[in-house]
């Protein structure tokens, strides 16, 4: 049976097959391609999770390095305290854009936290997600054993634009955070604040945000302001709480002494 190729007929089983064969074979491709894109997805995470300890690694030696350092994983909910889950598998962009979204309740939302250890230092590695200009932002904040400082971090984005909020992705923004503390040193919570205007430098719970980049910066100062606020009770429950000063008491010989000279100069 002939067709006339000059017909609308033709053309619409023409259209009809192209698409059908084209989107099979993206399909098969997908699917065919799928376990590596998930194993690179997993080994880039295993990546982040150890730049935020200072341990730089290629993606195929991530795997081992992860397994040799990182000691123990767990998911703590919004009030710090631990629960169920999986801390390496839970999708944290996911649940954080159902709650943007309104879809999720931000007292169901649960947050991993992996324990590492290098360079003779016990580490808490906590990882968040916010919002930049153009997507979302996250990052990977390492904490020493005390609960309060940082000992390093890293940031990433989806699409912010170079040259401004894409910088904090760059050392001249990661590199502002070690040392910095996210609580008193009576242990009430400070968070890290993203300055504007370069005031940040002098403040030991701040860093300087980036020029030009202010919705990014803020972005980031409200991802790391609520999501550490939820680590810092978990911090707190498993961290000895900081000793009190302790204030030497004078002897009692001491005080005598100095009660007569006062006397003398001051009758």
């Amino acid at each position: 049976m002939a067709f006339d190729k000059n017909s609308n007929s033709f053309t619409f089983i023409f259209a009809t097959v192209m698409v059908v064969v084209v989107g099979t074979l993206l399909a098969v491709t997908f699917l065919a391609l799928k376990p590596a894109y998930d194993e690179n997805i997993r080994r880039e995470k295993m990546q982040n999770i150890l730049a935020s300890v200072k341990v730089k690694v290629d993606r195929d030696a991530a795997p081992a390095k992860y397994d040799e350092l990182v000691k123990e994983t767990l998911v703590v909910d919004a009030n710090g305290a631990p629960t169920d889950g999986d801390a390496f598998s839970l999708d944290v962009l996911k649940q954080y854009k159902d709650w943007k979204a309104g879809v999720g309740k931000a007292e169901d939302m649960k947050f991993p936290v992996y324990k590492a250890n290098t360079e003779g230092k016990e580490l808490f590695v906590l990882p968040m997600v916010g919002t930049g200009l153009w997507g979302p932002v996250w990052g990977y904040v390492s904490v020493e054993s005390d609960g309060r400082t940082i000992y390093g971090n890293t940031f990433d984005h989806k699409g912010e634009t170079p040259g401004l909020g894409a910088e904090i992705s760059t050392p001249m923004f990661i590199d502002q955070f070690p040392g910095k503390t996210i609580t008193e040193e009576d242990g009430s919570y400070t968070g890290i604040k993203v300055y504007k205007g370069g005031s940040g430098t002098t403040d030991p719970h701040g860093v300087d945000g980036i020029s030009g980049g202010t919705i990014t910066s803020d972005g980031v100062n409200e991802m790391l302001m609520r999501t550490l606020a939820i680590y810092d009770k978990y911090l707190k429950s498993v961290v000895a709480p900081p000793a009190p000063p302790v204030v030497e008491a004078m002897p009692s010989d001491s005080l005598a002494s100095d009660s007569t000279s006062t006397s003398l100069v001051n009758p």
